[in-house]
């Protein structure tokens, strides 16, 4: 079953589950016999969808699909001249700082080339947990929220790992002790990363759109458990 956020002639904002693929592809490592959201967007319309933008495979949330292939072009243009407002949420390791900047170059798909990428956040929500974890004798996390100005490979678990406050749930840039205890005390094992909103003029209309993608069930049961209202 596919989750519709916005629908008009043009295009389709879907919301992708985590760990589902947009597409099947040769680099895609650890490919199951799931379907894609390529796939099941065709076996609810029957027509052929395009991809305007990527997710990460383990993040969730809002993307864009043009209808016709020559629809594409124009909304891809908002992405790489930042005309697109995006917005997701994370949660992390410890008591982020309220507000913040992260300026700080990653490197591309090839290694020896580091490009410029800027993420600003802003803390929403922390909680202190009575639950030990190595080395501390407890542990904490913080609800944040997350507007990269560039769109590198990874760009927001990169930064955030950057400055010592990893994703819950990252296996690449994560702390395996507190996605561990994750595990073991939540039966939680997904990336706690979600594209929540998508805000921009479309193209074709000029319409202002405000796109948002509702978290998905493990994060407000996550809420409950740490008391924190959605």
């Amino acid at each position: 079953m596919v989750t519709i956020c916005f629908e008009d002639e043009f295009i389709l904002a879907v919301l992708k589950p985590n760990n589902v693929l947009v597409h099947h592809s040769s680099m895609a490592r650890n490919q199951s016999d799931e379907k894609s959201l390529i796939q099941l967007l065709f076996d609810a319309y029957g027509l052929p969808f395009y991809p305007i933008h990527r997710l990460d495979r383990k993040t969730s949330g809002i993307i864009l699909f043009a209808k016709k292939k020559e629809f594409v072009a124009p909304f891809q243009e908002l992405f790489v001249t930042n005309q697109i407002q995006k917005t997701y949420y994370g949660l992390v390791r410890g008591h982020i700082a309220e507000l913040g900047k992260i300026d700080s170059p990653v490197k591309g798909r090839d290694a020896n080339v580091h490009k410029d990428a800027l993420t600003y956040f802003k803390r929403l929500k922390t909680v202190e947990l009575n639950i030990p974890v190595h080395p501390y004798a407890m542990s904490r996390y913080s609800l944040v929220e997350l507007t990269p100005k560039t769109g590198r490979l990874h760009q927001l678990r990169i930064h955030l790992n950057k400055i010592s406050h990893p994703l819950i749930g990252d296996p690449k840039y994560g702390d395996r002790f507190h996605n561990r205890m994750f595990e073991t005390e939540f039966t939680c094992s997904n990336l706690f990363l979600h594209a929540k909103q998508l805000e921009f003029t479309h193209p074709f209309t000029n319409e202002t759109l405000l796109i948002s993608a509702e978290l998905p069930s493990n994060w407000k049961t996550m809420f409950l458990q740490f008391k924190w209202s959605s």
